[in-house]
């Protein structure tokens, strides 16, 4: 018996083909290290335009990898929109960068250019990077915000979490997210309630073969193998001038954070259908639109961006829980009652305690009202029309709607 949709708010979309493509790569002779993590790379720079694709175990991964290439580290400044989960921040954080966070459009929780702006004239030390999100699968106005970092010297990396699938418009002409038209890389998540899944795992993209090559050497320790990358000519080779075939350097310390065959196996199974996904999830979309419009008194979908046709992620309403004299926690628990799940995204970044106590005076608008507002409704492709018809009759009851 298949588990009730609704009873999550996401989660992955199994069929055959993917059990049978993990399968076959377990019968494989490489678990990880292989040829099918390089097949998923290239698949990736296929769908999305980009140039090269990188592969790891997460996002954050990801992200924390580009940080470092483009030079987050101690005495440089950070750019992160409030409105987004923990590991935007804390991947450069880690870095020992300083975090500065940037206010949030209110009706959508997106970065805007003027918000940007003013996070710059905040920022303590040498702004090196800025990381906008593209919430729910919207897209930031990447041409903006490329103009104003091209003005700062500022590089862009992409948080696209929730945006594989996302294409947007350009000048007339459409563009994916991921290919790095207006950034220096753009970094995906597979996990599971993502739009599509390698169970856990994530990429980077980018335009720039040198910054593709520190990313791959990043990943696995920082170790190179190949012979003319070779500092210690003594140690690397033999007599002959051939190299030693044990023979490794490490140039600069890097991590373990490679994605197994297996991973990439499923996901180049889940990628040949993210077309179909993504239209299912749009249906969905404008399923809960059309229902849930009599209601914009007491609920109503997030400000649509305008620019781009999203892959969404997730479907976000805005209630003004204080005017309708009620709590968030009691029509989420009332929800729950009734076998709907749902969620809250996201927790303004500045206010978790750990950044607080830098920043304990700063104020974000924006943030706070998009945040008082939001609340997450199941959306996923193992729903149908009738689970939305469900979803808003229960909420609009709850509400105290006619």
């Amino acid at each position: 018996m298949r588990p009730d949709p609704l009873k999550s708010y996401g989660c992955q979309t199994l069929d055959e083909a993917d059990i049978q493509a993990v399968a076959e790569a377990l019968r494989g002779q490489y678990l990880t290290g292989g040829p099918i993590v390089r097949n998923f790379e290239l698949a990736l720079e296929r769908m999305t335009g980009a140039a090269h694709a990188v592969s790891c175990g997460n996002c954050t991964q990801g992200l924390h990898m580009a940080a470092h290439v483009l030079g987050a580290g101690p005495e440089t400044s950070v750019i992160v929109p409030s409105v987004t989960f923990l590991a935007t921040a804390n991947a450069p954080e880690s870095l020992g960068a300083d975090i500065v966070f940037a206010d949030v459009d209110p009706e959508n929780g997106l970065m805007q250019p003027e918000h940007f702006e003013a996070a710059v004239r905040r920022c303590p030390s040498r702004p090196v990077a800025v990381m906008p999100v593209h919430l729910a699968g919207q897209v930031v106005d990447m041409k903006a915000v490329h103009g104003i970092a091209s003005r700062h010297g500022i590089k862009i990396i992409e948080d696209a979490a929730h945006a594989i699938g996302t294409v947007y418009e350009d000048g007339g002409k459409a563009r994916r997210v991921g290919d790095c038209s207006f950034s220096d890389a753009t970094a995906f998540s597979f996990h599971p309630v993502k739009n599509m899944t390698t169970g856990e795992g994530g990429a980077v993209l980018v335009r720039d073969a040198g910054m593709a090559a520190k990313l791959r050497r990043l990943r696995s320790h920082g170790m190179v193998r190949e012979a003319d990358q070779f500092v210690d000519g003594d140690a690397g080779f033999d007599k002959a001038g051939d190299a030693n075939p044990w023979y490794y350097e490490m140039s600069v310390p890097g991590y373990n954070y490679r994605l197994t065959d297996i991973q990439a196996a499923l996901g180049i199974s889940q990628l040949a259908k993210l077309e179909t996904f993504v239209e299912t999830r749009l249906r969905l979309k404008k399923k809960y639109d059309e229902l849930l419009f009599p209601y914009a008194d007491i609920v109503r979908p997030v400000k649509a961006s305008g620019n781009c046709k999203p892959a969404w992620h997730l479907y976000i309403v805005l209630i003004d829980f204080e005017r309708l004299g009620t709590e968030r926690s009691y029509v989420m628990k009332a929800l729950l009652e009734n076998g709907i799940a749902s969620q809250v995204h996201y927790i303004p970044v500045h206010r978790q305690p750990y950044y607080k106590a830098k920043n304990p005076d700063l104020k974000l608008p924006g943030a706070e009202e998009y945040y008082a507002r939001s609340l997450t409704l199941p959306l996923h492709v193992n729903m149908d029309e009738g689970h939305v018809e469900r979803v808003v009759g229960t909420l609009v009851k709850i509400l105290g709607g006619k």
